[in-house]
């Protein structure tokens, strides 16, 4: 059985919306086909995908299963158009990622310099979407920091950073030379990740800066952080006990490109 997947984008939206009116507003299409297009495709996969009640639209186990593959799915499917629509532009073309902080300036020259005919470009990542840009295509490899989902990628390891504290100017601890972990015990903490149901995700460096300021909460950064930004009501404080923070160079597992290896190989040797 050959997936269809089209089926599969209008079960995402179903799947995301838990609402089948939404969803076909979303979709652009009438409810009754996507109604039939979702009952064809639990037909093509002999398993139920939802559950249909008074109370509303729920996923079933079947469906959670599902709905975590068919976004992998998806991404590769979106990867692959995007690839063989670069090809048949003519220059090849190579795109990097970085996060914040990570300074791919030399390497993106040198390996320039070694690839005149390659476009190389670079784009930020954050967080929360460093390995769906690289899955999906949107960036060919990237320089990207724990927590990572290593699903589908290979990583290769290249440094660690010492992390400092991120505190608000006038903060009890900031004329500090330096501070243990110990020392930052019952402060609020910042986190990019699960943020309660009541908050608002922090999803980049500078939404961190501005929440350090306002004295909402204290974190941890690496160092180039603390070297590249500067602002005169945040201060950093070395904490050399803190767990450091690595980097890693990660790119789709199944690729085979050879400007992708290049890259890796001359990434390696600059350690």
């Amino acid at each position: 059985m050959d997936l269809d997947l089209r089926k599969v984008r209008y079960f995402v939206a179903v799947a995301e919306e838990l609402h089948f009116g939404r969803a076909a507003e979303r979709l652009h299409i009438a409810q009754p086909v996507l109604s039939r297009q979702i009952r064809a495709l639990e037909k093509d996969l002999d398993a139920p995908l939802f559950e249909r009640d008074s109370h509303g639209v729920t996923l079933t186990a079947a469906g959670r299963q599902f709905f975590d593959d068919a976004r992998r799915l998806l991404a590769s499917a979106d990867a692959t158009r995007r690839r063989v629509h670069r090809a048949a532009r003519g220059p090849r073309r190579l795109v990097v990622g970085f996060r914040a902080g990570v300074v791919v300036t030399h390497t993106l020259r040198a390996f320039k310099a070694a690839h005149p005919g390659v476009d190389v470009q670079a784009l930020r990542v954050e967080w929360d979407d460093q390995e769906r840009l690289i899955l999906d295509g949107t960036v060919d490899l990237a320089y990207v920091r724990r927590p990572i989902d290593e699903r589908g990628l290979r990583l290769l390891p290249l440094f660690s950073e010492a992390r400092v504290a991120m505190l608000p100017a006038d903060h009890r601890l900031a004329g500090k030379q330096e501070l243990a972990v110990s020392d930052l015990e019952g402060e609020a903490w910042l986190r990019y990740s699960d943020p309660g149901p009541d908050d608002v995700p922090i999803r980049a460096i500078e939404e961190k800066f501005e929440r350090v300021a306002a004295g909402t909460g204290i974190t941890l950064v690496p160092t180039s952080i603390a070297e590249q930004y500067s602002r005169p009501d945040i201060t950093y404080v070395p904490v050399p006990d803190a767990e450091p923070d690595r980097v890693f160079l990660a790119w789709e597992a199944g690729r085979r490109s050879p400007l992708i290896a290049a890259f890796v190989q001359m990434a390696q040797e600059e350690g």
